[in-house]
């Protein structure tokens, strides 16, 4: 959800913020980042809004050189916005590497203090009532002792108390950190994806007013020319990541359309998501779940190992033979989680809510009852994230649950909650999804229509 690149003709101003030539307190680069971070989603806003008015007008050469500008400049807008996102998320983590360094200072010195304590009431503990009777001391001193030895256990308690009030904290803090880190790993891996983005829509503009001289005719006759043949479409293949490959368009359309017909959302909807999860996806790549990249395993251990390994015991694959999608690497390290499955690109905790795989209290098991897919099919067998037409399905499912509804509105938001969840669908700087998978259904709706001619 997620990430010294070529930005394309813009400058590289748009990326990094000008830095004040006065010193700043921390607040006051706070207030800086924010209002710098609200002008920029603004300025989203207000492009999207223009780039949506020209969509409704007639096709035209005029038209869509305006689009395509429209559209290179929310890239360039939301590389800018996520770069101060990024900014504020690396002050940020050091702030929580500063409270970190705190809390392992007070933990060492609790440790300390645990430790002289455990002294002293061993010493204490070694004299036994006879030996107190047949030394020297009074029974002043004797209670004297006692009261000591009390006060010791007492202190005991409370710095045992405190020792795990610390690791507690410590343990917290270090989540909270390793989750803004994979949050900002994510942001710059999008941000090298609108880069790209960004140079392939001035490649098609400047290609459009080479070959058309800026006439209108010329510009027919190109678009003409570029639009696929039923023949073309029917020897085309479309390429499924995790495992699918590369099937027939039409065998895809198909599947689309049966999907569409059991759930309601639009078929160029499904293919223009699992086209764009297998762009994303495919920069990702792919790992074995047995791949382990500094100590740490592909999937999270606790949200989605368990049941990606209950869904093969169920479906009786290996799962240290099954390819999934790669980790988050940022710098050589790993920041983040993968595990992704299948055409979908699901992960396995997400697949569990429409493949019937539960918590039962002890462990991760399989329910018939709760299986939507293999209730949708009919069939005998448990859901397969890995086989095409159950995915087409669950990614159909989602994004009707996400609000998919056949407008353009509904299905670049129900697209965003896809792929950023509902929290992050109204984010300015993750509008470049929506706006590529919107993209893409036009032209998959283009070329379903001609297939069926």
């Amino acid at each position: 959800m997620i990430r010294t690149f070529i930005a394309g003709i813009f400058v590289l101003s748009l990326l990094i913020p000008p830095t004040p030539a006065f010193s700043e307190t921390d607040a006051e680069r706070r207030t800086r980042l924010e209002t710098e971070l609200q002008n920029v989603e603004r300025q989203i806003l207000t492009q999207e809004r223009l780039v949506e008015d020209k969509k409704n007008q007639r096709q035209s050469l005029e038209r869509d050189i305006s689009i395509i500008e429209g559209e290179i400049k929310k890239a360039q807008l939301g590389i800018q916005a996520r770069a101060v996102a990024i900014e504020q998320l690396s002050d940020q983590i050091g702030e929580k590497a500063v409270v970190l360094d705190i809390l392992a200072e007070r933990l060492e010195k609790q440790q300390v203090s645990l430790a002289d304590l455990v002294r002293k009431s061993a010493l204490l503990e070694e004299y036994s009532l006879v030996e107190v009777m047949l030394s020297k001391k009074n029974f002043s001193e004797f209670f004297t002792d006692v009261a000591t030895y009390q006060s010791i256990k007492e202190s005991l308690n409370e710095s045992l108390a405190v020792l795990h009030e610390i690791r507690s904290d410590t343990v917290e803090q270090k989540n909270e950190l390793e989750t803004k880190q994979l949050t900002e790993a994510e942001m710059k891996r999008i941000q090298e994806l609108q880069k790209r983005e960004i140079e392939v829509k001035e490649h098609e503009k400047a290609q459009i007013l080479t070959v058309t001289k800026g006439e209108e005719t010329q510009y027919k006759a190109l678009l003409d020319s570029q639009r696929k043949t039923a023949s073309q479409l029917r020897n085309a293949l479309f390429t499924l990541l995790g495992g699918g490959g590369g099937i027939p368009f039409p065998e895809a359309v198909s599947l689309a359309q049966y999907a569409s017909k059991v759930t309601g959302v639009d078929s160029a909807m499904i293919l223009a998501i699992l086209e764009q999860e297998t762009n994303i996806g495919s920069n990702l790549g792919n790992c074995l779940f047995s791949d382990s990249h500094s100590a740490r395993p592909v999937m999270h251990p606790t949200r989605d190992e368990p049941v990606f390994l209950a869904i093969a015991a169920i479906l009786g694959f290996d799962p240290y033979s099954r390819t999934v999608s790669c980790p988050i690497v940022q710098n050589g390290s790993r920041v983040g989680w993968g595990g992704a499955m299948g055409p979908s690109q699901f992960i396995p905790s997400t697949w569990a809510i429409y493949g019937g795989i539960v918590n039962n209290g002890s462990g991760w098991t399989y329910s018939k009852d709760v299986d939507a897919i293999r209730r949708i099919n009919g069939t005998n067998s448990p859901a397969n994230p890995f086989n095409n037409k159950d995915a087409f399905i669950a990614t159909a499912l989602l994004l009707r649950d996400n609000g998919a509804n056949g407008s353009y509105s509904g299905d670049r938001l129900a697209a965003l909650r896809y792929y950023a969840g509902w929290g992050g669908a109204t984010n300015p700087a993750n509008a470049f999804y929506g706006d590529q998978v919107m993209n893409r259904k036009s032209r998959l709706a283009q070329e379903i229509q001609i297939l069926g001619s």
